[in-house]
């Protein structure tokens, strides 16, 4: 289950989708998904520049794979036991359709800023 938006408490504090923040549920915990500029960069040094993967991600052809690196870059002050599969497993259990508003929340924040 993933939740956006103004309401979605993450490790005590409040993801803010004007930030670019997104919550996700993987494994039971409530993961704050924040684009920072460390995670921007890392994610772009596995997955390659950031403006074509938005692109792709717009034109629907972004894989599975891509949308949970991305993800779990920006996994904010990610726990030891949020591993990458994790993140993955979640996102395929709520399904594509649903994680599109999250991974539209992100694009969003890596494309236009604050």
């Amino acid at each position: 289950m993933a939740r956006q938006a103004g309401g979605s408490s993450c490790g005590g504090r409040k993801a803010i989708t004007a930030r670019g923040e997104a919550a996700l549920i993987a494994g039971g915990e409530t993961l704050l998904i924040r684009p920072t500029f460390a995670a921007l960069v890392a994610a772009e040094e596995e997955l390659g520049p950031l403006f074509p993967l938005a692109e792709r991600a717009a034109a629907g052809g972004l894989t599975v794979s891509e949308m949970a690196g991305l993800f779990w870059h920006c996994v904010h002050d990610r726990p030891e036991t949020c591993t990458r599969d994790l993140v993955g497993a979640a996102l395929v259990e709520m399904g594509l359709g649903k994680a599109a508003p999250l991974l539209r929340t992100l694009l969003t924040q890596i494309l236009q800023g604050r």
